[in-house]
């Protein structure tokens, strides 16, 4: 495995044959994030992981917005793009905010429920 693959674990690489995805099974990471929301009806799910990866984007990547796509579902994380240069740059700075508990609690908290 990568240094790459590995520094952006639990997210997982995927290459398809003309675009590339980043992808998280929901469920084992950071789940404290959106249970300061619960409330809210955040869970935790893909959809959730998707409000948060937009806001992030729109924020911290804005030049990445329109080339970086999310296609979450109820258990899954997904970002894809044509473009992996791109989404590596993307997943890189993503997982980073992630780790920095204050950066991510201040951008979850401007996250839409889907």
């Amino acid at each position: 495995m990568s240094s790459f693959e590995e520094s952006i674990k639990p997210f997982f690489w995927v290459d398809h044959e003309k675009s590339v995805s980043v992808c998280l099974s929901v469920g084992d990471y950071k789940n404290e994030i959106f249970e300061t929301r619960s409330d809210d009806g955040f869970e935790g799910s893909g959809y959730d992981w998707g409000s948060l990866a937009a806001v992030f984007l729109s924020e911290k990547m804005p030049e990445l917005e329109g080339i970086v796509k999310f296609d979450p579902e109820g258990s899954m994380f997904c970002a894809y793009s044509s473009d992996s240069e791109a989404l590596k740059q993307f997943i890189l700075a993503f997982k980073l905010a992630c780790e920095d508990d204050a950066q991510i609690q201040d951008l979850f908290s401007r996250a839409e429920l889907d």
